[in-house]
């Protein structure tokens, strides 16, 4: 009987540019490069896996319903998915290593965010990530009103629609230009894989070979 393909869900960028020397090291390659392909599903080197792109903040929930039987996706969105960043029906067995960056506040530079905290303001707080934001100041017991942004974060401030934002750094390159300052850390981030928990129960000697492999090549890439 002919088993059904594997499924893994990517998104395009960073997290499938670093992936892919991963699947390289577990002997893997993606048939086409999405960037330069409108195809939505491709192919691989193995015959029984297929790699679907989708948007990143999608991966957790194609894995979640098992339209994916696997995805890579970063802590930050599965933090937005689910507080406890695993979410119903799935399964996070490896750390991958790759898009390390940090979940942060930011403000303007001069403006004593320390200080607005202690004397319990009410701060506006621009942010794509809301249930993060939302999550970190009720555990802090700071009041915000959260303003849902998509992009240009850095502008929100500058602009007076807000007077922080939380989103992600990598060098703080753009904060610098923008003459914002990291003010705290919410929690490094960095991508995860994940696993439909229900496939992981029913194909579990198809995918677990995929899953060691993808592990060893984490190991190997640390050690080299």
């Amino acid at each position: 009987m002919t088993q059904p393909m594997i499924t893994l869900a990517l998104s395009k960028g960073r997290i499938f540019d670093e992936t892919v020397p991963l699947l390289a090291r577990a002997g893997i390659v993606p048939a086409e490069d999405p960037e330069k392909s409108r195809k939505l599903i491709i192919g691989t080197s193995d015959p029984g896996l297929r790699i679907v792109v989708v948007r990143a903040s999608d991966v957790p929930t194609y894995v979640q319903y098992g339209a994916a039987d696997l995805g890579v996706a970063g802590k930050d969105v599965l933090l937005e998915h689910d507080a406890h960043w695993s979410g119903p029906g799935l399964y996070v067995p490896v750390d991958l290593g790759i898009g390390r960056c940090r979940l942060c506040v930011a403000a303007p530079r001069g403006f004593d965010y320390a200080s607005a905290v202690r004397r319990g303001a009410r701060l506006r707080i621009a942010t794509k990530y809301t249930q993060s934001a939302r999550d970190h100041f009720a555990s802090k017991g700071v009041h915000v009103d959260l303003i849902k942004l998509y992009g240009s974060m850095e502008l929100a401030p500058l602009a007076g629609l807000a007077d922080a934002i939380v989103d992600l750094v990598s060098s703080g390159g753009t904060l610098k230009a923008n003459d914002l300052v990291e003010v705290e850390e919410i929690a490094p981030i960095s991508s995860r894989l994940i696993v439909n928990q229900a496939a992981l129960k029913t194909r579990r000697a198809a995918l677990m070979p995929l899953i060691d492999k993808l592990e060893a090549a984490v190991a190997d890439g640390a050690a080299g």
